[in-house]
């Protein structure tokens, strides 16, 4: 996702408790930069502020993050040189948003106590399944007298 001319991210969102890949193409690796660091921190304090060294490829400085729980993430770059890339002193900050959870069954919504039980009636149903395809098959032999046992050979 391409979320500003020279920030990627490997993902369409970004979402609370995961982790994101960031791709950065901007001033420091058009001016061939050796390092660049990726300094952030989360909400409009910076909460947890950290900095990371960004690893140098042919795409451009890449790092991973973990997005902790929060409304932004709030970022900017430094090279080797202690030159700042802080999109013209405004950062760049991009929203969070809340992992959806519609998705997750809670305990025992279906009133299910025993895991087990689940695994029994799998097992019995398929039980009759392979009874009823035994019926289906081989009843209408025995009515007709087309059915032939094996004889055993002594």
């Amino acid at each position: 996702m391409e979320l500003l001319k020279n920030i990627f991210f490997n993902t369409d969102k970004l979402v609370q408790n995961s982790t994101v890949k960031i791709s950065y193409t901007g001033k420091f690796f058009e001016e061939n930069s050796e390092e660049v660091y990726i300094h952030y921190g989360f909400g409009e304090n910076w909460d947890n502020l950290s900095e990371i060294k960004m690893e140098k490829t042919e795409l451009g400085f890449q790092t991973e993050l973990f997005l902790l729980e929060s409304d932004t993430l709030n970022f900017c770059f430094k090279n080797e040189n202690n030159e700042w890339d802080n999109n013209n002193s405004e950062n760049y900050i991009f929203e969070l948003e809340a992992p959806c959870l519609d998705l997750i069954v809670k305990d025992n919504v279906y009133g299910i106590d025993r895991p087990n039980r689940l695994r029994k009636t799998y097992i019995w149903s398929k039980k009759i399944r392979i009874a009823v395809y035994k019926i289906i098959r081989y009843f209408p032999k025995l009515i007709t007298g087309n059915y032939k046992r094996k004889i055993e050979e002594k």
